[in-house]
């Protein structure tokens, strides 16, 4: 088995507050992220297989690219991801859900090959997610 890896970089602001807390509680839960503020995302999608005998690929990575490209560059990119993104509408979005969100959109189409969404918020900060 191998592992086959495309990285994407995006910009994005965000806000991270629950609406089910105060505006107290929020502001001493999550300090100075609770203010719209933005990141530079580093987004790593890794899919598993065997190499194609045909191909000798695990998967053709321009299709991977394109998918990363059509399904979240080009949704999340200087983007407000609480305002300008519907399906991370209600959600918190902090690293670990937005990581787990891309997962839902990109799965459907690796039959079952996705291994792992890495998302870095900075230089010194990610998630890895290998799924439900």
């Amino acid at each position: 088995m191998f592992e086959l890896t495309h990285r994407l970089e995006f910009s994005a602001a965000h806000r991270l507050h629950a609406e089910s807390l105060s505006d107290e509680e929020n502001a001493r839960l999550y300090g100075p992220c609770n203010r719209l503020h933005g990141h530079n995302y580093v987004l790593d999608v890794t899919v598993r297989g065997p190499i194609d005998p045909t191909t000798g690929m695990v998967m053709d990575l321009n299709v991977l690219a394109g998918l990363m490209r059509a399904r979240v560059f080009d949704e999340l990119d200087h983007r407000n991801l609480e305002q300008d993104v519907p399906w991370l509408a209600g959600t918190i979005t902090t690293a670990e859900n937005v990581a787990a969100v891309i997962w839902e959109r990109l799965a459907p189409e690796l039959e079952g090959r996705l291994q792992r969404v890495r998302l870095f918020e900075s230089a010194s900060n990610f998630v890895e997610y290998y799924g439900p």
